[in-house]
């Protein structure tokens, strides 16, 4: 998936729930970030010490900072950290579950339920690849979720950590995000790199290949596919009739500017919204309508259109007294 666009580049099987592991812990760390402040200090309470499952072996009543939790959660993917976080930001783990699922609802990741902080194997916990994506490329735009994952090794809390994700050694420009891995998940990989100033997410879930495949699909999607400017905010797309307007047509212009990633042999072409044609008056920048960007028979993105100037309705003209004289005796 490109980041800034939305596009996604390649696909296969995106919709289909699983469980997801670890990389629950995006969707953790994002609320973190979001809702508290990393430099405050926080006791741990006993219910995140003896967590099941991977962990950076909290201490009943020990004091960490809030960075220095995510850190442990997410490079050493410490479910105990996660259990602290989430007590902490939520009162408790439900609490905290609540949040993500109202967290993901606002992204649209309409195929994914969380309830718990750590990703440990549950029923109604799961997730697709799609929402995955969009959760990571919205997570990233976080300076310090971006900071925190981008870290390839760090002490905290008298505990050295190395980042799970060797992705960040070995892919140009790799800057995150989040491996998970439980036996009924298989293994999941969230990644994420920036060329150019340009971000590609790529997951995987099931994947024993994963490192491979992500090497693979963010090198593909680099060099096959360039985001470019299609529209420009005050581009004139064309014009439209104008019914009992002192002018027979008026001019639409771009609303805004409008960016997408497109491969080398694909022709943008842009298409009016329907009915193509309005009644006077229209006001100068009033909308008027959408410009539909299709690629092929498929739309990919559609921008509002507005008036370049104002039409006044047309008055009609006053018929001489001797015209409307000669209409009364008629009738």
């Amino acid at each position: 998936m490109d980041a800034s666009t939305g596009r996604v580049l390649y696909e296969k099987d995106a919709d289909s729930r699983s469980l997801i592991a670890s990389t629950t812990k995006i969707m953790t760390a994002l609320i973190v970030c979001e809702q508290c402040n990393v430099l405050d200090r926080m006791q741990i309470p006993k219910e995140a010490v003896g967590i099941e499952g991977s962990s950076i072996y909290l201490k009943e009543g020990e004091v960490l900072t809030v960075q220095e939790l995510l850190y442990g959660m997410m490079l050493h993917s410490g479910n105990d950290a996660a259990v602290a976080l989430a007590i902490y930001c939520g009162g408790t783990v439900e609490g905290f579950a609540e949040l993500m699922n109202d967290k993901a609802r606002l992204l649209g990741m309409k195929d994914t339920h969380f309830v718990n902080p750590s990703g440990l194997d549950a029923p109604e916990h799961y997730s697709t690849a799609r929402d995955l994506a969009l959760l990571a490329a919205y997570a990233m735009k976080n300076p310090v979720f971006a900071k925190t994952v981008s870290t390839k090794t760090v002490n905290a809390a008298g505990r050295s950590l190395r980042n799970h994700n060797k992705l960040l050694w070995q892919v140009e420009g790799a800057d995150g995000v989040k491996t998970g891995y439980t036996r009924a998940a298989g293994r999941i990989l969230v990644s994420s790199a920036v060329r150019q100033g340009r971000r590609l997410v790529a997951v995987t879930i099931n994947d024993g290949n994963d490192w491979v495949d992500h090497a693979s699909m963010l090198s593909d999607g680099f060099s096959r596919y360039q985001v470019c400017q299609i529209l420009s905010k005050g581009q004139c797309l064309g014009s439209i009739e104008i019914f009992g307007g002192q002018e027979g047509r008026v001019n639409v212009l771009a609303a805004k500017d409008f960016f997408y990633s497109i491969a080398e042999n694909e022709k943008p072409h842009i298409l009016l919204s329907a009915p193509g044609f309005a009644y006077a008056p229209v006001k100068e920048g009033d909308q008027g309508g959408y410009a539909y960007i299709c690629i092929g028979d498929a739309a990919v993105g559609k921008i509002p259109v507005i008036y370049e100037n104002t039409v006044q309705q047309s008055i009609p003209q006053k018929k001489p007294f001797w015209e409307r004289l000669l209409e009364r005796i008629k009738r």
